[in-house]
């Protein structure tokens, strides 16, 4: 019984998992750091430990079809991969050690799955050792090393391991001051990262005209998603590289091309290519040089896209009179959400055919068409329709104009919107006077969250508005309120609204401030503000530039800055 008993052992004893021998290696050797070592040699192995990590999810929503796919091949890779020996193991310890301490160094928590770096003022040097320490890292998913300027020129010491992390998913270099050689030497490292499917290099200027070092090493099985590449100082030889990119790309979801201003004399190269990615969801061409031929170029593909979601053509200015016949093609969009075209100098022409389109576009919850005169010049009478958009949750219609009549056209048709979560009337100067005509839409829109009244010619009537609807109850969950540029308020309308601000309780920012010409002392409202300040528990922000204080004024708004942390701005 005794022998049969001790092979029974021994057979147990070599049945031993690699991670029972690594730890039972940590009780022997009685490290100084105890539990905590081998609590990251346990996270380090973390095929055996049946938890998935919580940074397994981070970024879904850019990448959201993966979490299942990453979990499959996680599985797999816990029943066939070989035991390691203890040798090895040992050395994987020591590994991840370093990274550890590596991460530590920038006040950063190591994850598997997760390197995290954004804006750590990463040098050369830093670059280098992260690179040393990939081979401790197979199963990293993401890395962002955005917003470290120092980076660019030393991406060369790190591209060669990118074969180290061959599940990478995500990879931030935005603002990285990357150079038109590092661009090259990224390219000829695409290899090694054949599941990438994030790629952000915006606000790197240098890589104007060296884009096709990068794109010429693209495959036709890329699995790319999302390609970021605002203000990158894009060229208009840039333009063939980049539509042989979106050629390569038949799964992208996201393309960013803001910013880019050169590119709209080459849009149509771009738009033949982007036919092909037929799940395209967020198109971004803010500020891009778009004309009114550009329009109607891009309008033509429209059709192509039956799941877009986002569509910004917003700040390009030479693009007014091409969405008289570009509007029409916007019905293609049966599940846009965003439609963002504020600064696009739109005719006449422009808001009567966008007023006979934007009421069909059932899905639509983010209207921008600010800084467009025309918008409340125009007879069609745009903003009467809303009504018909239920899921509308933000109007931004800031310096467009607006007359009496088309002010009162969006106040009835704004009682309907009933999810309303921001309204921007700023720039509008009839709204003087005129606040009132927003009652029932305060009344009814109980998830505001943010008002927007800058420069408006507000008077003491219309914070009397703004009272009524705090005291009542109405804004309870407004955050953000602008009042700024209201030079026209005088004194007792601002004792009016201080009086009753306190049931604004879950404000966060409430700006006052004054014109950038103006300066006026403060008036008894002061002693309400004082009050009103101290009952206001989430308030962080208050702007009161131009408002002239005096020393006891100032006194008091320090102290109350520092017992209730809130931040205000005054000159």
């Amino acid at each position: 019984m005794d022998s049969k008993g001790s092979e029974k052992k021994e057979r147990e004893g070599q049945k031993r998992s690699p991670f029972d021998i690594i730890f039972s290696q940590l009780q022997r050797k009685k490290s100084d750091k105890g539990k905590n070592d081998i609590f990251q040699v346990k996270r380090f192995f973390k095929g055996f430990d049946k938890d998935t990590s919580d940074t397994a999810s981070t970024k879904d929503e850019q990448a959201p079809d993966n979490r299942s796919t990453l979990g499959d091949h996680k599985t797999e890779t816990v029943d066939t991969s070989p035991a390691k020996g203890e040798d090895e193991l040992d050395s994987d310890a020591a590994g991840w050690w370093k990274v550890t301490r590596f991460m530590e160094k920038f006040g950063k928590k190591a994850e598997y799955h997760y390197i995290n770096l954004n804006n750590c003022g990463l040098t050369a040097a830093d670059i280098k050792e992260l690179s040393s320490l990939m081979s401790f890292l197979p199963d990293v998913e993401e890395i962002d090393l955005s917003w470290n300027e120092l980076v660019g020129g030393s991406l060369l010491l790190m591209t060669s391991n990118l074969r180290h992390v061959s599940r990478l998913r995500i990879l931030g270099l935005s603002n990285c001051g990357l150079t038109g050689d590092d661009v090259g030497v990224l390219g000829e490292s695409l290899h090694y990262i054949p599941d990438l499917q994030v790629l952000d290099l915006s606000w790197n200027s240098d890589l104007g005209g060296a884009l096709s070092t990068l794109t010429q090493h693209l495959s036709d099985q890329w699995e790319l998603k999302i390609l970021n590449l605002t203000d990158c100082n894009l060229r208009t030889k840039d333009g063939d590289s980049l539509a042989h990119a979106v050629s390569r790309m038949p799964k992208l979801e996201v393309l960013d091309l803001s910013e880019n201003k050169e590119l709209g004399s080459v849009i149509k190269n771009i738009t033949e290519k982007l036919k092909n990615c037929t799940c395209l969801c967020v198109l971004k061409l803010r500020s891009t040089g778009l004309h009114q031929d550009s329009i109607q170029c891009l309008s033509s593909a429209f059709q192509y896209w039956p799941f877009l979601r986002r569509l910004d053509l917003s700040c390009n200015k030479a693009a007014g009179g091409g969405f008289r016949e570009a509007a029409a093609h916007l019905t293609a969009f049966k599940q846009l959400e965003l439609l963002d075209i504020h600064q696009c100098s739109l005719t006449g022409d422009d808001v009567a055919a966008l007023t006979q389109v934007i009421p069909l576009l059932s899905n639509l919850q983010v209207l921008d068409i600010s800084s467009n005169k025309n918008v409340g010049l125009s007879p069609e009478h745009l903003f009467s329709r809303l009504r018909f958009l239920p899921k509308l949750n933000s109007v931004i219609i800031s310096n467009c104009s607006l007359q009496r009549e088309s002010l009162a056209g969006l106040a009835e048709a704004s009682r309907y919107l009933i999810d309303l979560q921001k309204l921007d009337l700023s720039w509008n100067k009839c709204v003087g006077g005129n606040l009132k005509m927003f009652s029932e839409t305060l009344k009814n829109a109980t998830v505001l969250q943010s008002l927007l009244l800058s420069s408006c010619n507000l008077l003491t009537q219309d914070l009397a508005v703004l009272a009524s609807a705090a005291q009542a109850g109405h804004l309870d969950n407004l955050q953000q309120l602008d009042l700024a540029y209201n030079d026209t308020i005088p004194d007792e309308g601002w004792s009016l609204f201080y009086e009753s601000a306190p049931a604004l309780k879950n404000a966060v920012e409430l700006d006052m401030s004054l014109r950038p010409a103006s300066a006026r002392d403060c008036g008894p409202w002061f002693i309400h503000l004082l009050s009103s300040l101290q009952k206001l528990p989430k308030l962080r922000e208050l702007g009161m530039q131009r408002w002239v204080l005096s020393a006891a004024e100032q006194q008091q708004l320090n102290r109350i800055h520092r017992e209730n942390d809130i931040n205000i701005n005054y000159d």
